[in-house]
């Protein structure tokens, strides 16, 4: 939606960076297939919220409030039951309390819920990949907040990004969008609430555990939410179908991707394990188009290829 488009990718972006140099070479194999799995798993979890909102007539609200609660509340007793963490800290100290709530708000519950009504009103493959826009996003932000002119690779990857959204929703047609309006600016808002999902929680991620911050941000979006939709006015179909869908969102797509995504960074570092997670608008596409019958055409397949890009332009261009 990545959660925690997932998601949870880069919910642990400020604990990453102290991992970078403290990676274990030893376990390189693990490390990779543990990234990819947390990376597939997310992208298809974006592709069963497709099928229960589209084919289930499952409310996109009440998927979001049940899914940030359960999942939230899993962390958190996670946190409780470990002696490492103190999952109580976080609310001692006001300013951060404070921000805690503000990402709980802006960053968690905003990323889900732009993104699901991305889907809603598209399908899964685009949604997942016009919200990996976010990084460009981000890279024009620390531009503009650093006061310097963006790099060669920044530009390349606003350049790329641009004209892959555009082949994605016109397919190549200036008078026409192959897309929604409303699945469109909703993809576009998905990009931006995951900038803010990022930036935003850095020092609580710096300072807490990141069980603890995603666990809080998950349960307290969860809640606000469930003023709008209430956990219990459930709607829609129900049947086996149903249900397996709903615990691969949650047990699946969240809890054990975080959980994967996070011991692949300690075991190969950040970097890596983000290039990794790139597979999940693969995923998500690849899952879309043989199970949902998502039309997905060779012009939508070069402007995924051209967003996905970015994410190792900007890469490599850290690394110069």
């Amino acid at each position: 939606m990545r959660i925690l488009r997932k998601k949870l990718l880069t919910g642990a972006a400020a604990e990453t960076q102290s991992l970078e140099v403290t990676g274990h070479p030893a376990f390189p194999q693990t490390g990779v297939m543990l990234a990819l799995l947390a990376a597939v798993f997310w992208g298809v979890s974006g592709t069963f919220g497709q099928f229960l909102i589209q084919h289930k007539q499952i409310n996109v609200e009440w998927l979001i409030t049940v899914r940030m609660l359960v999942a939230g509340g899993i962390l958190l007793l996670i946190s409780l039951f470990n002696a490492e963490t103190d999952t109580w800290q976080i609310w001692k100290n006001r300013r951060d309390a404070t921000q805690l709530v503000v990402f709980a708000l802006t960053g968690m519950l905003a990323v889900q819920y732009a993104f699901f009504l991305a889907i809603k009103h598209s399908n899964a493959a685009t949604a997942t990949v016009l919200q990996y826009g976010g990084p460009v996003l981000i890279a024009i932000y620390l531009s503009l907040k650093n006061r310097r002119l963006p790099g060669v690779a920044e530009v390349l990857a606003v350049v790329l990004a641009v004209a892959g959204t555009f082949l994605l929703v016109t397919h190549g047609k200036l008078n026409s969008l192959s897309i929604s309006k409303p699945g469109l600016i909703m993809g576009v808002a998905s990009a931006f609430a995951l900038a803010i999902y990022t930036l935003q929680p850095g020092k609580l991620l710096a300072k807490y555990s990141s069980v603890v911050v995603v666990g809080w941000g998950m349960f307290l979006g969860g809640f606000a939410f469930s003023f709008v939709k209430a956990p219990w006015n459930v709607e829609g179909i129900w049947d086996r179908q149903t249900w397996a869908a709903l615990s691969f969102l949650i047990l699946l797509g969240t809890l054990f991707a975080f959980y994967a995504y996070l011991t692949a960074v300690k075991m190969i570092g950040g970097q890596q394990s983000s290039l990794l997670a790139s597979a999940e608008p693969l995923s998500a596409t690849v899952v879309a188009v043989i199970w949902l019958q998502v039309p997905f055409e060779t012009v939508d397949w070069i402007g995924s290829v051209f967003i996905i890009s970015t994410i190792f332009i900007l890469s490599r261009g850290k690394k110069c």
